[in-house]
């Protein structure tokens, strides 16, 4: 791969414009090895675009128009996957969006730990996309939610707002869900599937933790209520509602207590 980016605002764009799916893996993966080796300046000179670059297929659907899948067949089981990968895949464009867009704003370990990320989401993507290809697919077989980025887009201006709604309100719903779905996953016999998801699992509580310590920081830099900045953030930027049950113990693991969430869920 030749390198074409010396600051880790460049790297970030690089990521951002690759529209082949191997490419924004491995380009993913080699921004964040040139970042730990030192090789990236902390510099953030590249603008961004509104939108990443995405390959031809899946094809991009609305919510409501998106196929149900059945639960318990190898389709059902396929199309669940699928649908992870996919966000696995935006996940890996969300975390350089976050490190490009707002990294400027806070210390140098904001990078550390948010390239982390962006690395582990390239990883859970490819172990996915791996799968499904020993199981008779592969990624892009089937169509996509096409909502994923618009949490990215609707908070491009705001980091604290993208940090209380992509990590501390869309990555928690999957520490909420996961559990339930590793079991079916044993259940009915997939343990190499279920085994990618719990590795998936145990991973994004790291990746919401960081949400909730960046947001606090953010907070206190300027002197804000954690709880009722965010609660702010949420009511206005997320357009659904945050519903029972909660996986308490896994929130509370990655700093998300029950002073951020439980409020609205009572509302509701």
């Amino acid at each position: 791969m030749v390198i074409t980016y010396e600051t880790i605002g460049q790297g970030a764009l690089a990521v951002l414009e690759s529209s082949d799916m191997l490419a924004k893996v491995k380009t993913a993966r080699a921004v964040a090895r040139s970042w730990r080796r030192g090789d990236l300046a902390h510099e953030f000179d590249a603008d961004l675009p509104d939108q990443p670059a995405r390959p031809e297929v899946p094809e991009l659907l609305p919510p409501n128009k998106m196929p149900r899948r059945g639960k318990g067949s190898l389709h059902g089981r396929i199309a669940l996957l699928h649908a992870l990968a996919h966000i696995e895949f935006s996940a890996i464009d969300l975390a350089f969006d976050l490190i490009g867009r707002f990294g400027s704003q806070f210390p140098r370990e904001f990078v550390d730990d948010w390239i982390s990320v962006g690395a582990d989401e390239a990883m859970h993507f490819a172990l996915l996309d791996r799968r499904l290809k020993q199981m008779g697919s592969h990624y892009g077989a089937l169509a996509a939610h096409a909502g994923l980025w618009e949490a990215a887009y609707d908070t491009q201006h705001d980091a604290l707002a993208r940090l209380a709604i992509v990590p501390m309100v869309l990555e928690a719903r999957g520490l909420d869900i996961t559990p339930d779905t590793v079991t079916r996953f044993e259940n009915q016999g997939d343990l190499p599937s279920a085994k990618i998801l719990n590795r998936i699992y145990h991973d994004e509580i790291r990746h919401v933790w960081f949400g909730t310590r960046w947001f606090e920081f953010g907070c206190q830099e300027e002197n804000l209520d954690c709880h009722k900045t965010w609660h702010s953030l949420v009511n206005r930027h997320f357009r659904g509602s945050l519903k029972p049950p909660f996986n308490n113990s896994a929130r509370k693991s990655a700093g998300l207590t029950r002073e951020y969430y439980m409020v609205l869920a009572n509302q509701v």
